[in-house]
């Protein structure tokens, strides 16, 4: 196995701290060999049993689009009602989607009978096939990143629904709708860190070792 060299290492964590969950896109299309060499990437994630469950559905069509939209807007109405006062205040000005703005959104789903009915490895923790699904997304986020393309996961969505939309056959699940395009820019820390929805979580908290100790949980406010 060859080595990697000391830039080549020092780049790779670099792209790590300078992935961002994106928004607001350039309306420029992307080319085909860019999006061909993040799907590569994303197509070599690692993989339970090697059962490679994803799938890549990409979406370039407006109704289609809109009617994912359509999805977003009543999932958001909904988790709104979550929050109140300066909170409820702050979510209502936040930028959580890039649905019909994006040249390209791209689900990737899981085929959870892939692999057969036993695939190794997976017998203990059936979710197994979700996790590894989660592994390509990343390296799509990360391939896509080193490409100079924003990626924005849309969480707020109905999955039965979007299922429907998309003609997901029984047995087939989204785990990521994604929004894909030039950014209108890359920004130096993330944008919920900025706006002062969250803080980044010291590191140092959350390393335990050999077994979790007493009273770490803390019940959220």
């Amino acid at each position: 196995m060859s080595q990697f060299t000391d830039a080549e290492r020092e780049s790779f964590y670099r792209l790590i701290a300078a992935r961002r969950d994106i928004r607001k896109f350039r309306p420029d299309p992307v080319p085909d060999d860019v999006l061909t060499r993040i799907l590569w990437a994303a197509h070599h994630a690692g993989s339970v049993g090697f059962m490679q469950p994803w799938n890549f559905i990409i979406i370039q069509d407006n109704a289609v689009k809109e009617s994912v939209k359509q999805l977003y807007v009543e999932a958001n109405a909904d988790a709104a009602e979550h929050y109140d006062g300066e909170v409820r205040a702050l979510y209502d000005t936040l930028k959580l989607e890039g649905i019909t703005e994006s040249p390209l959104n791209i689900c990737i789903t899981c085929d959870r009978s892939r692999g057969g009915k036993h695939v190794l490895g997976r017998n203990s923790i059936p979710e197994t096939d979700l996790y590894s699904t989660c592994t390509s997304v990343q390296n799509f986020w990360l391939a896509a990143r080193v490409e100079g393309i924003g990626v924005g996961w849309v969480s707020i969505l109905d999955n039965a629904r979007l299922s429907a939309i998309l003609n997901l056959p029984a047995g087939v699940v989204p785990v990521a709708y994604l929004c894909v395009g030039y950014p209108v820019e890359f920004a130096p820390v993330p944008e919920l860190q900025t706006l002062g929805w969250r803080d980044r979580l010291p590191m140092a908290d959350l390393i335990y070792y050999d077994r979790w100790p007493e009273h770490t949980v803390k019940k959220e406010e």
